[in-house]
Parts: C-alpha cells; sequence; structure tokens
C-alpha cells in the first residue's frame, strides 16, 4: 500500500514581484517535515507553486497517496481542472512560470496526488504555519536568485 502523505503548502511575495518565500509541511503518520525557502525577486503565485513542488520533490518513496492543502486557486484550478495538461500541449504559449509548471508535471507524475482548496487565513493551523514559513524565509537576508523568474514585458 503506497504511503498517505498530507502536505500543506503555501507562498508569499511582497510587492509581487519582489522578495519571496514558501513554505510546505509534510505530514506522514507521526512524521512531520518544514521547508522553506526565500528568494530576491520574484513572485506570489511562483512561490505557491515551488511550496508544492519542493514539497514532492522531498517525498522519499513513490508512488505515493499525497493530499496538497494550497490556498492557491493558481495551483489548485491548474491541476484539478486539467488546465496545466492543456498549457503542455500548447507548449505552455502564453502562459506564466512554464519552467516550473514543467518541474512540478516531473514530480507529479511520480505520485497520486489530489488537490485541496483550502481558504488563506481562515484558522487552519498547518496552513498558517506554512503562511508563516513563506513571509520568514522571504525576509532572511541570505536570499536566493530566482532563476526561472522572467518579468513581464
Amino acid at each position: 500500500m503506497p504511503h498517505q502523505i498530507t502536505i500543506y503548502t503555501d507562498g508569499a511575495a511582497s510587492g509581487n514581484p519582489g522578495p519571496g518565500g514558501y513554505g510546505a509541511v509534510l505530514i506522514s503518520g507521526q512524521h512531520r517535515k518544514e521547508l522553506s525557502q526565500g528568494y530576491k525577486h520574484t513572485t506570489n503565485n511562483r512561490m505557491e507553486l515551488l511550496a508544492v513542488i519542493v514539497a514532492l520533490e522531498a517525498l522519499k518513496t513513490s508512488p505515493c497517496e499525497v493530499t496538497v492543502y494550497t490556498d492557491s486557486k493558481y495551483v489548485a484550478d491548474a491541476v484539478a481542472k486539467g488546465w496545466v495538461f492543456s498549457w503542455v500541449k500548447k507548449r505552455f504559449k502564453g502562459k506564466k512560470n512554464p519552467d516550473l509548471w514543467m518541474r512540478f508535471l516531473e514530480v507529479y507524475k511520480k505520485h497520486n496526488v489530489n488537490f485541496v482548496w483550502v481558504k488563506g487565513h481562515a484558522a487552519i493551523p498547518e496552513n498558517e504555519r506554512c503562511d508563516q514559513l513563506a513571509v520568514e524565509a522571504s525576509k532572511k537576508n541570505d536570499l536566493l536568485n530566482d532563476e526561472g523568474y522572467q518579468p513581464d514585458k
């Protein structure tokens, strides 16, 4: 039987674009892992998506049964409504963040992933923790460069 994993994610960017970060909480039985990282110049949507990617990449076995709780309609709807799969067929023409979506699809196909949208800042403890991790990561002194970020032209 595949491992059951629960993942909560959140992303934050001040200025949007501006400094940003992601936070993720992974839970499997009694085990818990928190992940976060900050970036110098990015967007909220990139951080929301990167949180999911990094959390899925952190899974040590596959396939896993994964439920991802996110307050990002951008991420949840793109997958649950199948938009990202049509974007692939169109080679992401006119879509933002193709680098992250392609990275997401590589790890997504290794697991059985179900997305659940949750309202942000609605007193859901793990979602609030992810928000805290993301905001704290965005304020650190050692922010990374978001190499894939492409400013609007």
